[in-house]
């Protein structure tokens, strides 16, 4: 029997646990996150040694969801919750078979927004299957497409016998997660609840190749026992096989769906606060900073720049509309506990949604302390002049030279290049002067510069902020590339298919 050690070691986002202290055992190293530590050994060789190796699973959606929660309530009154949490919306549904689905939890990928589309979710459990679906598995074994095409009535579903139709009628007698596979075993073939075990083991282990072909000889030949065709018994094991390259559970994909859900219910109705709380959780999701802002902005919803004026540590909202949809009765109240009616809960998408801030955090290289710092010193009232801000902050050279080079000080009328030639003469925070604390700091006249170009400035955004609200780069390519015939990602959807581009 394993106990708990006096040292846990994270190992490849998971726990190992021995007997004694784990750095009696394996050497170990610090990770480069601060806290974390590593050992030097793989997981296979932990296993040959029979330590116990536990996965840790942190899904950065959860602390978005809860970040978006907390900025609802805060913005428009309602008091979310997983659990109440408006269900089975059609709009939102709406948007999902559109792909719509940037920022969504476990279906913004490419392979999945290809396959929404076709497999057409309208209800929970239809998630459920689209999350587990779009899999290596699944895809290998050849249940991706049998799926859709019963799914979209082109192909009759047949059961050899009902009980392996109680088995895959929910997934139109398509095995699709591994407790229909253990079942299938058990029902099917003739397996004991302990070999179907064992099968569940072997597709498990995704990366061991030829290990489920063990159970092939029983598979076939307990189901040709039971009067099934060779065909049916083949087209089993060949899907049964396409679980050894990693398969999902139900139990998992269930609980996944349920934040697939909420999270396309909060880009459906809120979609600013949604966008700000998953930059306010990163690093998660398959996107960078610059392609969700986009595409919040093809929603038309307004962002605005980092600035020292205006922006908190995290990105916030701005000009918060009423929390009722413009022209609805007044509706019911919400009480925190059960859903409130769509007339209070969902602002419409509209040139009336809050703007987006991006926040502090934004700014590469930049410390939190010293976002903090800005947004204390401003509590006393806005900055008037870079000179104004480096005296209320006392922040030192470097920083006042990286927030220039993030534009950040637009509010106060100075471009980057200006903002960073007026950084360079404050090599050093003042020190503090009460008796002219009630003075306003004047900036030293420093001869103008040459404001930079539009494309500098874009480039520089993307170095500092890792995005730019100006411009997109290519678009100062634009004459080359239609000089050059390059096709637009836009003219695409008009043009005729089969053509070179």
């Amino acid at each position: 029997i394993l106990g708990f050690p006096r040292h846990l070691s994270q190992h490849v986002g998971g726990m190992v646990i021995t007997r004694g202290p784990l750095d009696e055992l394996v050497p170990i190293e610090n990770a480069a996150m601060d806290g974390r530590t590593v050992i030097q050994w793989d997981k296979d060789d932990l296993e040959e040694l029979g330590v116990l190796k536990v996965d840790c699973l942190c899904l950065g959606m959860l602390s978005a969801i809860r970040k978006c929660f907390q900025m609802v309530q805060s913005h428009w009154g309602p008091r979310l919750t997983l659990a109440t949490v408006p269900k089975e919306d059609p709009l939102v549904y709406d948007m999902i078979c559109r792909a719509d689905t940037v920022g969504v939890f476990q279906i913004e990928s490419r392979g999945q927004m290809s396959m929404l589309p076709r497999l057409k979710p309208r209800c929970w459990y239809d998630l459920v299957i689209e999350v587990a679906i779009v899999r290596p598995g699944p895809i290998q074994g050849n249940m991706v497409h049998p799926y859709l095409r019963r799914r979209a009535g082109l192909e009759q579903v047949h059961y050899p016998n009902e009980e392996i139709k109680a088995v895959l009628h929910r997934t139109m007698g398509v095995p699709i997660f591994q407790e229909q596979a253990m079942r299938l075993a058990i029902v099917a073939a003739g397996f004991t609840p302990g070999e179907a075990d064992q099968l569940r083991r072997a597709m498990g282990a995704w990366r061991k190749t030829g290990v489920i072909e063990t159970f092939r000889e029983k598979l076939i030949t307990g189901m040709r026992a039971r009067g099934l065709t060779d065909e049916f018994a083949e087209q089993v094991f060949r899907q049964l096989r396409g679980f050894g390259e990693y398969g999902f559970p139900e139990s998992h994909a269930a609980s996944f769906a349920l934040l697939v859900y909420v999270s396309a219910w909060l880009k459906r109705y809120y979609p600013a606060a949604f966008t700000a709380s998953i930059l306010n959780s990163f690093p998660m999701g398959f996107y960078a900073p610059a392609q969700l802002v986009a595409d919040l902005q093809r929603h038309d919803v307004d962002v605005r720049p980092v600035d020292v004026n205006f922006s908190n540590w995290d990105c916030t909202l701005e000009q918060v509309p009423s929390p009722r949809t413009r022209g609805e009765g007044q509706g019911e109240g919400f009480n925190g506990n059960s859903p409130a009616p769509l007339s209070t809960l969902n602002p419409q998408l509209s040139t009336s949604s809050p703007a987006l801030r991006l926040g502090l955090r934004m700014i590469s290289g930049l410390r939190q302390s010293a976002g903090d710092c800005i947004v204390a010193a401003r509590g006393k009232g806005p900055f008037a002049s870079l000179a104004d801000f480096s005296l209320r902050t006392g922040l030192g050279q470097a920083i006042l030279a990286r927030l220039s080079n993030a534009d950040a000080f637009q509010s106060l009328d100075q471009d980057r290049r200006a903002a960073l030639w007026q950084s360079l003469a404050h090599e050093k925070s003042p020190r503090p002067q009460p008796l002219f604390d009630q003075l306003v700091a004047e900036d030293d006249g420093l001869p103008p510069l040459e404001p930079i170009s539009p494309a500098e400035q874009v480039f520089a955004d993307y170095d500092t902020v890792g995005l730019s609200l100006k411009a997109h780069p290519l678009s100062f390519y634009r004459q080359q590339l239609d000089q050059a015939r390059i096709t637009t990602s836009a003219a695409l959807g008009d043009t005729p298919d089969g053509r070179i581009v």
